[in-house]
């Protein structure tokens, strides 16, 4: 039974838009984080960055290393090394799952978007591979061909 009036309440904090520049994402996952409570005092400031974070598989689970996440400037417990690994929150099944991929060659896990959900901190991966340069130059060369087709274009659909 769904209840009325519920909607996912997104709440994005950071993106790491190099990573679709870098890599072709093949499969997104959304993960929960194991966060400290600093930790999500800073995230909800959106006092993250994405721009090297990665997952790695391990014998205990999915561990995600690489993000930054500032000191909470009014922390009073303990301080936290802001690049520490986090642990990823998900069920057995999409670890194998993730674990498998990960097991192909020249395949990585890279983290994509870090948003709450409902209150819960979330992260998005994509299982990625990597762009050759040729490749990263066809994509701006597609997206410059997008931008002056749909300038182009604008003016003559309006209705």
């Amino acid at each position: 039974m769904v209840k009325e009036g519920k909607t996912d309440k997104i709440e994005p904090v950071a993106t790491n838009r190099k990573a679709r520049y870098d890599y072709h994402i093949t499969d997104t996952y959304e993960a929960g984080l194991a966060l400290e409570g600093a930790e999500v005092k800073s995230l909800r400031l959106k006092q993250t960055t994405l721009t090297s974070a990665f997952a790695r598989a391990e014998k205990d689970g999915l561990y995600l290393y690489g993000m930054h996440i500032a000191p909470y400037a009014y922390n009073t417990v303990k301080e936290i090394d802001p690049l520490r690994t986090r642990k990823l929150l998900l069920k057995n099944q999409e670890i194998k799952r993730l674990s498998n991929a990960l097991s192909i060659k020249g395949m990585t896990l890279v983290a994509l978007e870090v948003y709450f959900k409902n209150g819960w901190a979330k992260v998005l991966l994509g299982i990625a591979k990597g762009k050759k340069t040729a490749d990263k130059h066809e994509s701006i060369r597609k997206r410059d061909i997008d931008r002056e087709i749909r300038r182009e274009y604008k003016d003559k659909f309006k209705g």
